[in-house]
């Protein structure tokens, strides 16, 4: 069974070969078209992985890609060419000097996904979040199990543990530090939300996990349905895969 310490590694081998490929299109100004549409997607695969092992370095990777009033590989990649009226114009020439500043921009980017590469194979890597990981997996999977026996209550506290767990590590993931003693998923959710780590919407569905999660817990009146645990632990699995 693949880890997703197994995982992880993979994805940053895949990236960095994707890189090179980009890298090389860098060179000249006729695969722009293909830099464009290639580029966004190793962005965003990227920028999730540094967000879970090299998290320090966000930023500067989100500045190369855009920073008001700088240059930015943004701007390269969005460039149009001035146009004259009735001529259409099918070759997008950017001048030398832009390209080889967005290669430089990029190369930046590149050496970051790198640096995390590295980390994983430094003996100073923590792997915490990668076996939490592999453990809250382990852990949502023995609650489709109770779920599909019968067990409802039980399997929803699980997923209810799991959801509390990985909301505190994404406090502090940000250093977002909570006063509370006991603090709650509600608690979590609200720190991440005024941190801006997430939008109203996420907020929203977490809030509605943690009603879920508290029918297993706290209201023995009402007895949990086994669609609703479903939801809840399909919602925790979605919560751990987007919210880092």
């Amino acid at each position: 069974m693949q880890t997703n310490l197994d995982k992880y590694k993979k994805d940053i081998k895949e990236l960095l070969k994707k890189g090179e490929k980009l890298l090389s299109i860098l060179t000249t100004n006729e695969n722009l078209q293909k830099f464009r549409k290639d580029y966004e997607i190793w962005y965003s695969e990227s920028l999730v992985l540094i967000k879970v092992v090299l998290p320090d370095r966000i930023e500067d990777f989100q500045r190369y890609y855009d920073q008001k009033g700088i240059n930015s590989l943004k701007k390269y990649i969005t460039y149009t060419p001035p146009r004259s009226e009735g001529i259409k114009v099918d070759f997008v020439y950017i001048p030398a000097e832009e390209v080889d500043y967005a290669r430089v921009l990029f190369e930046n980017q590149l050496g970051i996904v790198k640096a995390a590469q590295r980390r994983f194979e430094s003996s100073l890597f923590d792997i915490k979040q990668i076996v939490q990981a592999d453990l809250f997996d382990s852990e949502l999977d023995a609650a489709r199990e109770l779920n599909k026996k019968g067990f409802v209550r039980g399997a929803g506290a699980i997923a209810g543990v799991v959801l509390e767990k990985h909301l505190s590590q994404v406090c502090e993931n940000h250093k977002i530090k909570i006063t509370k003693n006991k603090s709650t998923i509600n608690d979590y959710n609200q720190a991440i939300k005024d941190n801006a780590i997430i939008e109203r919407h996420d907020w929203r569905f977490i809030q509605r996990l943690a009603d879920l999660r508290n029918l297993c817990n706290h209201d023995k009146k009402k007895e949990p349905k086994k669609e609703e645990i479903e939801e809840l632990i399909a919602g925790v699995d979605k919560i751990m895969k987007t919210i880092l």
